[in-house]
């Protein structure tokens, strides 16, 4: 969505609308988040799309009929993933978790029965000369489980973030329904047998993105086949090229690929390279030799480019590399395996959650593992509990803050949280995603960084994903680093990466651009004496976040507000002509009543910590500055 177009109205629409892989989805009133959190069918029944680790892509569903047709039972539905390990880590979630509404009848009545989850394979395969050109087989990873344990099946792929990428179904979907003089198969690993289906059958076209009829821009095929140094993707398509020019190519992949916005799919391990390199702090220095960062064959040369002097990258840590970077299919994916990964290396013990955070990461700290201390508040008393219960002979596993906290925008002392790690060798998890590193530095005082690249670092709302980085400097740095290795998965999908490149190849303008419209925009608000608090870094907790501050970065697009009514938060966010949904970090202002979708059901536990009812969140974009504050005040002007 351009940041000065109108944004869309209407409930369940996409934001950005149009856009089929939308990250977030219009519910314009507050009424209206109310009703989609009670389920209520005016807007549930009008959803065409929503934050995908909270609503299943239309896409996925599709693929999710087909393999219930397929596999399940009548009392038996699934959920698919891109990897076995994923599937096995969700059965025994469910196992732990689903208590059945109708248990059934056992032999023995001294024995709770093991609820029957199942795990299934199966392989699309596209037609020959598909195969033969672009080795475009994909392998569907299938958990099949009673219909009553949906919910907690749903809640793994909300935690964990490593569900199916929609951009995956929808390929497997055309696939499926390919019109093709050959006949294709789709191989049941599961039950070891092929099912041929003859596409004669089928009365669907085959999707024009997937044919062979021309070459791109007249790029060689082959000409990136070689010297791939990046991490594979073993389900990733990344032979797969767009190259119809007819007009009948769906609208969003001609204009991203035909007009050279987009890479050509052949360039997915590439754009790994290129994403990991930037996280890094390393491909920003790279750029400064090149003015020409969105033509293809430039990107080749800026990767394959090496910088002298550039061990210290723009992270301010001696050593970062790439190689230091590890690519997931979400932020919170990412803040799940940091967790695992430590988990797995490590005494188990209880974890520490500091600060309110995000939903999921409570979530992942409290369900998988020994469980975690939460102190919400992520204050300087909090800090002081923290030194009893260490003093005491509690041992700690590790400590994840986010910096910013999201939505109140506190920053944890980092310098006094690792004084303490280091003496009681615990480790810091610190999630940088609303603060990002154009604005702070904070991995000196971490030894695991994650962050979603759904947000700020794609700002265009299509695309998830998340990075995890390793501090070489830090003493258990090694360790982690053979961990990860031996464990990693590079679930990304290809065309997913292909977009997170090309939307984070201006990141860095986009945050500073982004930082000034905030920075007044709040300055406006606090002075008005209708708003009761302004929540952001300017303003809560300047001390320490001075402390991390860039020189030349500044407090990030993220801020929240409260009134000093409930009506008088409705009144203002009904009348913002802004986008209205979830997510953040777009590059157009978002505004969502975060805490009636984050925490509508736990609304009195959420005020102990400050997190009121009535709170609206506000991720700030590229909007013209005076529109902004025109279209503010008319919040504020509706407040009665």
């Amino acid at each position: 969505m351009p940041s000065n177009s109108s944004p869309p109205t209407e409930i369940g629409c996409p934001i950005p609308a149009n856009t089929p892989h939308a990250i977030s989805v219009t519910l314009p009133t507050w009424q209206d988040n109310i009703d989609y959190e009670e389920a209520v069918d005016r807007v549930v029944s009008r959803m065409e799309c929503g934050y995908p680790r909270f609503f299943i892509h239309p896409q996925i569903k599709k693929l999710i009929t087909v393999c219930d047709q397929k596999f399940a039972k009548s009392t038996e539905t699934s959920l698919l993933f891109p990897s076995r390990k994923p599937t096995q880590r969700c059965r025994d979630f469910i196992h732990r978790y689903y208590k059945p509404t109708t248990p059934p009848l056992t032999s023995s009545s001294l024995h709770t029965p093991t609820p029957c989850v199942r795990l299934a394979e199966i392989t699309v395969i596209p037609p020959d000369k598909i195969k033969s050109s672009f080795h475009g087989s994909v392998t569907l990873y299938v958990v099949l489980f009673p219909k009553d344990a949906f919910p907690i099946a749903k809640s793994y792929w909300q935690h964990t973030g490593e569900g199916l990428s929609s951009r995956c179904a929808e390929y497997c979907l055309h696939i499926m329904q390919a019109k093709h003089d050959e006949q294709y198969s789709i191989t049941d690993n599961y039950n070891e047998k092929s099912t041929p289906v003859s596409a004669s059958s089928r009365k669907h076209t085959f999707h024009k993105r997937y044919s062979l009829n021309t070459q791109i821009s007249n790029i060689s095929r082959d000409s990136f086949s070689n010297d791939v140094t990046g991490p594979r993707s073993p389900t990733s398509p990344t032979g797969l090229i767009s190259t119809d020019k007819s007009a009948t190519v769906e609208e969003n992949y001609y204009v991203e690929e035909r007009y050279g916005r987009n890479l050509p799919i052949s360039f997915a391990d590439k754009a790994k390279i290129a994403l990991r390199r930037r996280i890094a702090g390393v491909l920003g220095i790279e750029d400064q030799y090149s003015n020409k960062n969105d033509d293809h064959d430039n990107l080749d040369d800026v990767i394959n480019r090496k910088v002298e002097n550039a061990c210290v990258t723009e992270r301010g840590v001696n050593g970062v590399t790439e190689d230091d970077v590890f690519l997931f299919p979400s932020g919170m994916s990412s803040i799940f395996h940091a967790h695992r990964y430590i988990l797995s290396g490590f005494l188990p013990s209880k974890s520490i959650c500091f600060g309110f955070p995000y939903i999921d990461t409570l979530k992942i700290l409290e369900k998988f593992g020994p469980g975690c201390h939460f102190y919400g508040n992520g204050s300087t008393e909090d800090i002081d509990h923290i030194t009893d219960l260490l003093e005491s002979g509690e041992k700690i596993l590790a400590l994840f803050c986010e910096f910013p906290s999201n939505p109140l925008c506190k920053s944890p002392d980092l310098k006094r949280l690792r004084l303490l790690a280091d003496k009681y060798d615990f480790l810091i998890v610190i999630d940088e995603t609303i603060g990002n590193f154009v604005n702070v530095g904070v991995l000196e005082w971490a030894d695991v960084l994650v962050s979603s690249l759904t947000k700020i670092f794609s700002g265009d709302s299509n695309v998830m994903g998340g990075g995890l980085v390793l501090n070489p400097q830090r003493k258990h740095y090694g360790k982690l680093k053979q961990l990860i290795k031996q464990d990693y998965e590079d679930l990304v999908w290809g065309e997913d990466a292909i977009f997170l490149e090309r939307n984070s190849r201006n990141f860095r303008d986009r945050i500073l651009k982004i930082n000034e419209n905030t920075e007044e925009l709040c300055d406006f608000l606090s002075k008005s004496p209708k708003v009761k608090k302004v929540y952001y870094p300017k303003y809560i907790t300047p001390e320490i976040y001075s402390q991390y501050k860039i020189e030349k970065g500044g407090y990030g697009g993220l801020f929240s507000l409260t009134f000093y009514s409930s009506k008088a938060s409705q009144q203002f966010f009904d009348a913002l002509p802004i986008a209205k949904g979830p997510s953040l970090g777009t590059n157009f202002t978002l505004a969502c009543p975060y805490t009636i979708l984050a925490h509508y059901l736990e609304l009195d536990w959420a005020a102990k910590f400050g997190v009121e009812a009535g709170l609206v969140r506000v991720s700030v974009g590229l909007e013209n500055k005076e529109k902004l504050l025109e279209g503010f005040q008319k919040g504020l002007d509706s407040i009665k």
